[in-house]
């Protein structure tokens, strides 16, 4: 990890993609807000800079601005969008808005690039970018030059080569711009100087250094729900601490089908020590009158502390709680500057006060596909590498409304029918499950009336769940999916399909 580049984030739509991107290159990143202070940035020691998209305008008074200073650091920094603007805009340049019909561009527009630009070297001289901004720079700065445009924008990139500085108006992480990818990879590579040296071998024996160190002699609970990202992080500190972990599987009663047997016995065959706590009534209790998802996210979050603190209590003179905290669950809680979407209960749902030394999260800077990634270099089963995810406050976040011992046994029923139906078709999805919403519906069945709940599937695809398509499943698996759903489980009456992707849904309904 000597080869570490910063991306600054704006708070633009896209900003996670760009990380994506990166780590796709071999090299690795970290998304951190623009007001990270320039001691912190020095103390990283990036080998560049990659400013972030955002929704402002850079000469509006209180829009978001870098120090000045980090223009003096001597490290390559590329600008996208937002950030391509507010380069200009701090280094003696003119944004402007832009005119009716002129500099004002959307989705995918025909590209002119000069090759002679090192970001654009050996790339089509003209192709289709993935436009998205109302404003334009109107007077590029000292020292730089244009090196793209477009029909309506003539300052779709700037580059001054000799400081290392390069902005293009267009989003070059989104895959509908032809060669974006080409183009992240000649400013890492070519412009950087870097060469791809990050990989998960790497990033596993770092880790594990990492770990070591911290904990010393300490002892470390850790909350095991199971997934992938839990049983990845068992596995590495196993790996780093052998004895002192102590893995503690809280069953919450949100589990799905048979769920907390087959958790048990996956890791009876490990050389863990692997406490089993029921917990069913104490968070049904917890979650009673809850019905705002946020509400139960930091519930059920605050109520994982403390069955962690009273296992802690029990074992005795326990130093750190651990996590299977992943990058997207901190993206999606609100990290850098980028907006609350959900709080996940792992990070946003954790309560102020927390009795343990301090909360180890050794995956809290990996994608999921890393994890899994990670999963295989550990040795891990394919069958729990690959596992699909599940939210941790389980299904309280699929039954919409109120969650009840009734709507929660619907809901296994009706999601055990559709992932069997799914499996046995061998569709190509991510992720599938049920939710059970909180709607109701007039049906007929034997020749009678009946008022019952509506049942939502979801089946998505994805490589990183940061985006994700709606899965396009066979007529014939969602028919029998159905059918099989509202003659089987007693209290359904109607199935739905969800065919939103994401964004502008989220994977899960709450």
């Amino acid at each position: 990890m000597q080869e570490k580049i910063l991306i600054l984030d704006f708070g633009g739509q896209y900003n996670q993609l760009i990380a994506r991107r990166v780590r796709e290159c071999r090299v690795y990143c970290e998304l951190h807000s623009y007001t990270t202070p320039l001691e912190a940035i020095r103390a990283f020691g990036p080998s560049g800079i990659i400013f972030t998209g955002g929704p402002n305008s850079v000469y509006v008074p209180g829009a978001p601005q870098v120090d000045p200073a980090l223009f003096t650091l001597g490290v390559p920094i590329l600008g996208i969008c937002y950030g391509c603007q507010l380069m200009a805009h701090q280094l003696g340049g003119r944004v402007s808005p832009a005119q009716k019909g002129t500099a004002r561009e959307y989705g995918k527009t025909v590209t002119h690039y000069d090759t002679t630009c090192r970001l654009f070297a050996g790339l089509p001289e003209e192709d289709v970018s993935w436009m998205s901004h109302g404003d334009y720079i109107s007077e590029v700065p000292q020292g730089f030059r244009l090196c793209a445009h477009s029909g309506a924008c003539p300052s779709v990139a700037i580059c001054d080569e000799a400081r290392g500085f390069y902005g293009v108006q267009f989003h070059p992480e989104v895959s509908h711009t032809a060669h974006g990818t080409d183009m992240l990879r000649a400013f890492l590579y070519d412009i950087c100087g870097l060469s791809g040296t990050w990989t998960m071998g790497s990033y596993k024996d770092a880790a594990i250094a990492q770990l070591r160190e911290k904990i010393g002699g300490g002892r470390v609970l850790l909350a095991l729900s199971g997934g992938v990202d839990s049983s990845v992080c068992a596995a590495l500190l196993a790996e780093a601490v052998g004895a002192q972990l102590t893995c503690v599987f809280v069953d919450h009663g949100l589990l799905r089908r048979n769920e907390g047997d087959e958790v048990e016995a996956a890791f009876a065959r490990w050389n863990v020590r692997l406490i089993r706590v029921n917990a069913q009534q104490r968070f049904l209790k917890r979650l009673a009158g809850a019905v705002e998802p946020e509400v139960k996210r930091k519930r059920i979050g605050e109520e994982f502390i403390r069955v962690f603190e009273e296992e802690g209590k029990k074992i005795g003179s326990v130093d750190y709680l651990a996590q299977g905290t992943i990058y997207p669950d901190v993206i999606e809680s609100g990290a850098g500057d980028a907006s609350v979407i959900k709080s996940h209960h792992n990070v946003g749902g954790l309560p102020d006060f927390v009795n343990f030394r301090e909360i180890v999260e050794p995956l809290r800077l990996l994608f999921k596909d890393e994890v899994r990634a990670l999963g295989c270099e550990l040795g891990l089963p394919e069958y729990l590498v690959s596992r699909q995810p599940f939210p941790g406050p389980g299904l309280a976040i699929r039954v919409l409304g109120e969650v009840t011992e009734e709507k929660l046994a619907m809901l296994r029923e009706a999601d055990a029918i559709f992932r069997a139906e799914v499996a046995a078709s061998g569709a190509n999805a991510s992720q599938y499950f049920a939710v059970l919403t909180n709607a109701h519906t007039v049906g007929v069945m034997g020749d009678g009336r009946t008022y019952g709940c509506v049942c939502a599937l979801r089946a998505v695809t994805t490589d990183d769940f940061m985006t994700a398509d709606w899965t396009r499943l066979p007529y014939e698996v969602l028919d029998r999916a159905s059918n099989r759903i509202v003659n089987e489980v007693p209290g359904i009456n109607r199935v739905v399909y969800d065919i939103t992707a994401k964004p502008p849904g989220t994977v899960e309904w709450e």
